[in-house]
């Protein structure tokens, strides 16, 4: 039996699926091959997953290839109540809502998993964690799983090199067409509509320290950077540090930045980027935020030891006092501020990262028996399908290489 906030709030969430399916064409097609191939009959999936609108459209695309989904969040302040129950109205089993504690978050987990899925999707690599631990006994049809996140990649990866890797699962979050347009247009776009969400305060003119240059830092740079504000980068990669150089933005330490910035957004996937030195030196003012999976990425331990006083300032800003009286404001807790204080990413953007997601899952169904227990790339006609229908979709088309081209390619090789 699913466990949401409440049922009632089913209209306001098929309202929200509703629009964003009118703008995900890409799902769209696949949803019409997927009725017809049926690539998932008598197949179950569990979900963990942002629950909002499109994370909720993907569902429904893998239902209509004839799963049973079992959907819970990711991130105990991403769901969005009215869509889990719109969900549940349309028949799918459903754990999850906004502001879980931590014991509820791991219980909604364990329940989603206890489906014992044949495929998963998973975001952050807390289903994966806890399949390869004290639910392993529900993994007894699990065929493999998606991961979409840079830190869920990150865990697989590790877990892979030490050998406890268990189940196929595929980097969704390395397709071209996820980390080249999710992590660099959509992460810029949402993270910046949760800050101004928040905060309705102006970008332009504010100096905004961006931790870390990964494809996600990009884009969050570009989008501060072409609404007026004085952009810093800080990282420990030599040569990230060069291309933001070389892209017009100024590198230095956080031990620096920290002193000067406005806003702050760590974009990183590691944990104490901005800690107890950096936050005695910062403005009276300065905004904290995070657009990284976990909420380790600023040091809330210290922010709250260090402080004489908080409080909650507005809906998803609270304040901390220092002993000189200067105030930090915290954004969404620390959490992802895109998804805790606004909707994500936008639709035409995840259009593009689930569509790889159900192909990456169909592609896990049709190799059943035959994959390593090992991390593998999307396959690249995967991604080259999902840009061609994304062009067609935009009526845009490219050139083709004639016979000639090809063979003069490939003797050239």
């Amino acid at each position: 039996m699913s466990d949401i906030k409440d049922i009632k709030l089913a209209p306001s969430g098929h309202d929200k699926i509703n629009w964003v399916a009118s703008y995900m064409p890409i799902l769209n097609t696949i949803k019409e091959d997927f009725i017809k191939n049926q690539p998932f009959k008598g197949l179950k999936i569990s979900m963990s997953i942002h629950l909002e609108a499109k994370t909720a459209y993907l569902a429904t695309v893998l239902k209509a290839g004839g799963a049973e989904v079992w959907v819970t969040g990711c991130n105990p302040l991403s769901t969005q109540d009215d869509v889990a129950a719109a969900l549940v109205d349309m028949g799918f089993e459903v754990n999850a809502w906004r502001g879980v504690s931590n014991e509820q978050y791991e219980e909604h987990l364990k329940k989603t998993l206890s489906l014992c899925p044949n495929l998963m999707i998973d975001d952050g690599g807390d289903l994966t964690h806890l399949i390869h631990g004290e639910c392993r006994d529900y993994a007894k049809d699990l065929i493999g799983g998606c991961e979409e996140t840079t830190t869920g990649i990150h865990r697989l990866f590790a877990r892979q090199r030490a050998g406890l890797l268990d189940y196929p699962m595929i980097d969704v979050n390395d397709a071209d067409c996820k980390h080249l347009f999710d992590n660099r247009y959509g992460t810029g776009q949402s993270t910046l509509d949760g800050i101004m969400n928040s905060t309705n305060l102006i970008i332009a003119g504010k100096t905004v320290v961006i931790a870390g240059y990964g494809w996600c830092g990009k884009g969050m740079a570009m989008r501060a950077k072409g609404m007026g504000a004085i952009v810093v980068v800080t990282e420990i990669d030599p040569i990230k540090a060069l291309e933001a150089t070389m892209d017009g933005f100024t590198v230095m330490p956080m031990d620096e930045a920290a002193k000067i910035g406005d806003l702050f957004v760590t974009l990183t996937g590691c944990k104490d980027v901005i800690r107890r030195e950096h936050l005695e030196v910062m403005k009276d003012g300065a905004l904290l935020s995070n657009s990284g999976h976990f909420d380790v990425e600023i040091d809330k331990i210290a922010l709250s030891d260090m402080a004489v006083e908080e409080w909650q300032r507005k809906p998803n800003i609270r304040g901390y006092r220092m002993p000189d009286g200067r105030i930090l404001n915290l954004l969404a807790e620390g959490r992802l501020v895109n998804l805790a204080a606004g909707n994500g990413h936008p639709a035409e953007i995840m259009d593009m990262s689930f569509a790889i997601q159900a192909k990456g899952l169909e592609y896990l169904a049709k190799n059943r028996g035959k994959l390593e227990n090992k991390v593998y790339a999307v396959p690249a006609e995967i991604d080259r399908e999902v840009a061609e229908i994304k062009l067609r979709a935009n009526g845009i088309k490219i050139d083709y290489l004639s016979d000639e081209q090809k063979a003069y390619l490939a003797a050239a090789e």
